[in-house]
């Protein structure tokens, strides 16, 4: 369970770091348009910080940690962390003016997808877990 809780803290400090680079970042380019670099703060705050406040409560209630567990929240961690890096790459570029050719731009979303098919994967087996564990305490 303390992992869970400063791995949730760390969540939160990162997403309070993407915040204050998003503002700072932008203003000092003097960008005002709408940019991806927004979406890291939220990313990070809600599929980090509260989720792993969550499976802390998850963890408390029903145990469903195992062996398989750390796999699993690994390639969650890769994921979350994949997709917010190419939100950060591609908000960048956009606050920048930087032009992209369609290869580059098509591979920071390819990259950006895969680490959300690794998030939703990872949350669908965590959530399976869940599910056993809850099942196994009615019993």
């Amino acid at each position: 369970m303390k992992r869970y809780m400063n791995t949730a803290l760390l969540y939160a400090v990162l997403a309070m770091v993407g915040g204050v680079f998003y503002r700072e970042f932008t203003r000092f380019n003097g960008f005002t348009g709408k940019t991806t670099l927004g979406l890291v703060h939220t990313h990070y705050f809600l599929l980090g910080m509260v989720f792993f406040l969550l499976l802390l409560l998850l963890e408390k209630s029903f145990s469903f940690t195992e062996g398989r567990t750390g796999r699993i929240l690994a390639a969650y961690h890769i994921g979350l962390n994949l997709t917010s890096m190419m939100l950060v790459v591609r908000g960048v570029t956009q606050v920048l003016g930087t032009a992209l050719s369609t290869s580059v731009s098509a591979a920071i979303s390819g990259i950006a997808g895969i680490g959300h098919i690794l998030l939703g994967v990872s949350l669908v087996l965590l959530l399976m877990q869940v599910r056993r564990s809850v099942t196994a305490a009615k019993v």
